[in-house]
């Protein structure tokens, strides 16, 4: 083989092992931007605990909800407070509605974040429907709760300072051929049934 055969076939084996880092990274880039968020609270996403620390700081902080559903998705979903005052590092609990307005079972799936972004980082959850998927028979109207509290860095963090309201969003989606997954460890008590008999 000459030289600019081993050339050639050098150029060749670098761009291949090129292509395949590039689809190797795009399979990647989704779990490891979630990781991302999850470690930065990049974005306003939430960030997970197991339980409340034992520090409650004086600072009060309101927290609003908000509650909406993705095009096309057939429920009605709302949160059933409209805000709570909390102190920081205390923990909460807080609950929204959905009901499934069609006559067939829907399975969703919510996606979350906070606003403003940069309190992503101390909002911290224990226990939330969020976690699992969701199924709805017809008709039937369900509570979800939500446990939470801000994490008392919170309140030492400069940036922080002029923060003082946090609002929590979650959109559902319908999971439309996904099996329902089971509740992790952490989730709280099933959501409660409304049904209508």
């Amino acid at each position: 083989m000459d030289d600019l055969g081993r050339r050639n076939r050098k150029v060749g084996l670098i761009a291949a092992g090129v292509f395949a880092a590039m689809v190797g990274l795009t399979f990647a880039s989704a779990p490891l931007y979630d990781l991302f968020c999850r470690t930065t609270g990049y974005a306003g996403t939430t960030q997970v605990a197991k339980q409340a620390p034992d520090k409650v700081v004086d600072r009060v902080v309101t927290i609003r909800f908000n509650g909406d559903v993705a095009r096309g998705m057939p429920w009605n979903f709302r949160p059933e407070q409209i805000e709570m005052k909390v102190k920081v590092g205390e923990e909460h609990l807080a609950f929204y509605q959905a009901t499934n307005r069609t006559a067939r079972e829907i399975t969703g799936t919510a996606t979350f974040n906070v606003q403003p972004d940069q309190a992503g980082i101390y909002f911290q959850k224990i226990a939330c429907f969020c976690f699992t998927e969701q199924t709805l028979r017809p008709g039937q109207t369900v509570d979800m709760p939500v446990s939470f509290f801000v994490d008392p860095a919170f309140a030492e963090d400069p940036k922080m300072a002029g923060v003082n309201t946090i609002t929590l969003s979650y959109t559902f989606f319908e999971a439309a051929g996904r099996k329902v997954s089971q509740a992790p460890s952490q989730a709280p008590s099933p959501a409660t049934d409304r049904t209508r008999e």
